[in-house]
């Protein structure tokens, strides 16, 4: 033990290094200022400083949207976990522990039935934490589930979208999945349910090739990343400079592709809005 050490140990008023909690302060992804994440936590994972809106995962957003105590998760749709047998520098069933093992959840999108201020809705998450939320047979299983409760139960599904694309150690299958999904958002409509979309950072690849950009309402949270391909590959392909942010909410809002671009604290009482205009004429 060095001398400084020691003198810190025999000085009462001092706290000891191995008491203080290693997780008062969070850095800001957006503006790098350091925030306590007591407050952190308590403004829904958004910076006081420069109001950017951290990635969060279904149980958060759940949470924060359902009315309390009416949350009840739906049972992970089971499915072929490695198809083609995949292998890079590691096993795909490897990464999949892992990305368990991180975030505590079965896949990348969990569905959920609750109530949004008294409103019945079912509510799917993906979790960017989970493998970039990328797009498998699990969350198309977990899409369709989603769906089909809402059809079950009359009430619109919400998806909160958050991925890095298909993912690719499922090759085709991945791929099938926007078919998939995009044939139960039909499904919905043709039940007479609203489908409402809510992107956040970042929404790409495959997911916004499909049922990402299909709601009857496109909502994003503020500065999120939103685009199929990324900005490099496109100015290589086309050979031209693109608009600084073309790829975020503000930009896209800007030129038609999304309806609003919602601050988090605002996001439940607009969903509620939202399910209340568009399930008054099934109520009338």
């Amino acid at each position: 033990m060095s001398w400084l050490n020691r003198v810190r140990n025999a000085i009462p008023f001092i706290a000891k290094k191995s008491d203080a909690p290693d997780n008062l302060w969070q850095k800001c992804p957006g503006c790098g200022q350091m925030v306590f994440t007591k407050e952190w936590q308590e403004n829904l994972s958004v910076c006081p400083h420069c109001d950017h809106h951290g990635r969060i995962g279904p149980k958060d957003r759940f949470a924060q949207i359902f009315d309390a105590g009416t949350c009840r998760a739906l049972p992970v749709p089971q499915v072929k976990e490695d198809p083609l047998k995949f292998r890079d520098s590691k096993r795909y069933t490897d990464r999949i522990k892992t990305a368990r093992a991180q975030t505590g959840e079965q896949d990348a999108l969990l569905n959920a039935h609750g109530t949004i201020e008294g409103h019945s809705a079912v509510v799917g998450v993906q979790d960017f934490a989970f493998m970039g939320g990328s797009m498998g047979m699990a969350v198309g299983a977990a899409f369709v589930q989603g769906v089909q409760e809402a059809i079950a139960r009359r009430c619109p599904y919400i998806i909160f979208t958050a991925a890095g694309g298909a993912r690719m150690q499922e090759g085709i299958l991945s791929l099938m999945q926007m078919p998939r999904a995009t044939v139960a958002i039909q499904m919905l409509h043709d039940a007479g349910q609203p489908y409402i979309v809510v992107l956040t950072d970042p929404t790409t690849g495959g997911v916004t090739a499909s049922y990402a950009m299909l709601g009857d309402v496109q909502i994003s949270e503020p500065n999120a990343l939103i685009g199929f391909a990324g900005q490099r590959v496109i100015e290589s392909t086309i050979r031209e400079k693109l608009p600084q942010g073309f790829q975020r909410a503000e930009y896209l809002l800007d030129h038609g592709m999304l309806d609003m671009v919602v601050e988090r604290k605002a996001l439940r009482q607009t969903l509620a809005r939202l399910i209340d205009y568009l399930t008054a004429a099934q109520a009338a």
